[in-house]
């Protein structure tokens, strides 16, 4: 299932991913620091997603009280949700 999450408080505007079997594929980010969001996606990429939002929650970039990884930990965890809510 493919997913949208719209951050909040970070230099990304957008976060899109797919969940399947529970893993987490074509992670992508919009705006933010390039080299290192391309790096999480790849880092991420097949690993149990519920695991990778407990890893990233509550990661804090310069005092901003949270981060990409943070904001993409609440995606995962929004996603992980609807996908409990439909089934």
């Amino acid at each position: 299932m493919e997913f949208e999450y719209r951050p909040h408080g970070v230099c990304s505007t957008n976060i899109a991913f797919e969940i399947e079997d529970g893993k987490l594929h074509n992670v992508r980010f919009t705006r933010g620091c390039n080299g290192n969001l391309k790096a999480i996606g790849l880092l991420v990429e097949g690993k149990h997603a519920a695991e990778v939002a407990e890893v990233l929650k509550g990661n804090d970039c310069n005092g901003r009280g949270t981060s990409c990884a943070d904001q993409f930990s609440q995606a995962i965890t929004a996603a992980l949700e609807k996908m409990q809510a439909q089934a």
